[in-house]
């Protein structure tokens, strides 16, 4: 078995463009359910508006990225509001049954061929990052150390991807220690006593919901403009599901741990499957028992488990507090 190969691919799953795209994606999760203990099943959803919004935009507007990047925003505050508003005043598990249904039906929307002309239907829209691209100031060649190399077009978005997530967590770290990220916190803790000491609770829950839907929609930008695509399908309901992992995987409620999160688990993903394919290609698992086309699957059956085992015997996270998930979903 080649371990250079797998670690070596490892360590650029580690800290490659779906790490970026999780941990953006983890944060404004992260923001809802661990610090203001909204059940946002939807994620998924934010992340599609947001790609779209930069796709649409440019080549189907002719407007350029930025205009996109604005569309995109816009977008994800509109989303927010659109969940927000009818169920924010009521129990948190409505908005759980809201929110994975919203994102459901945009991916459905956006995949009718009603409107073909407009999101490319199944097949989506591609080749509109140009404007992006063209402000790579590095110059054709591989960029890193080890088995750790690039392009310079996947280090650009890399560079631009990484300087985002450290914006956006320092962003996290100053609100959740001013008055309005204190506030949020009680509200996890206790909506009726904060309800009581004069805080308007609703408010507060739509600003949290709004800024972390839009977070999840820069996750969705950077995605777009990596792959230099958008299609419904990427955004199914179980990339919610990947993004929780991820969050609970580094610790719900701190701020660094999305990011860890991230890392940890394509790092994980990427070892699992590389050992699997050069296990199935060397005879060492019979293709009778799993073939190459299994290993997809498998990959997430196994790593699945191991975060099974996590939430038995650590269920707070690697870098979490127990206190952080004891949340008051009423």
């Amino acid at each position: 078995m080649d371990w250079a190969a797998v670690f070596g691919n490892a360590l650029r799953a580690f800290v490659g463009v779906e790490a970026i795209v999780f941990a953006l994606a983890a944060i404004g999760l992260n923001l809802h359910f661990g610090y203001t203990g909204l059940l946002n099943f939807g994620q998924s959803g934010f992340m599609a508006v947001g790609a779209y919004g930069i796709a649409i935009t440019v080549s189907q507007l002719g407007l350029s990225l930025w205009s996109g990047i604005a569309v995109g925003v816009l977008a994800a505050v509109g989303l927010a509001l659109l969940l927000g508003v009818p169920t924010l005043r009521l129990r948190a598990d409505y908005l759980a049954i809201v929110t994975i249904a919203a994102a459901e039906i945009i991916r459905l929307v956006f995949r009718s061929a009603s409107f073909t002309d407009v999101t490319g239907g199944a097949d989506g829209i591609q080749a509109f990052a140009g404007e992006f691209y063209r402000l790579n100031p590095l110059p054709p060649g591989i960029y890193g150390a080890g088995p750790v190399v690039f392009s310079e077009r996947i280090t650009w978005v890399l560079l631009v991807g990484w300087i985002l997530v450290g914006l956006l967590t320092l962003t996290m770290l100053l609100l959740m220690h001013s008055p309005w990220g204190r506030v949020v916190k009680s509200i996890r803790e206790d909506e009726d006593a904060a309800r009581s000491l004069g805080k308007n609770v609703y408010a507060y829950k739509m600003q949290s919901l709004i800024l972390g839907g839009v977070f999840g929609g820069i996750g969705g930008m950077i995605l777009a403009i990596a792959t230099q695509s958008v299609t419904p399908d990427t955004y199914s309901p179980q990339v919610t599901f990947f993004v929780y992992t991820v969050l609970i995987l580094g610790g719900a409620g701190r701020i660094g741990a999305p990011i860890l999160g991230s890392m940890i688990f394509w790092l994980l993903l990427s070892i699992v499957d590389n050992v699997l394919r050069q296990a199935v290609g060397s005879g060492i698992i019979p293709s009778q028992l799993l073939s190459n086309e299994e290993v997809g699957i498998s990959r997430f059956a196994l790593v699945g488990l191991s975060l099974m085992l996590l939430m038995a015997f650590r269920p707070q996270g690697i870098f979490g507090d127990r206190k952080e998930l004891a949340l008051d979903a009423r």
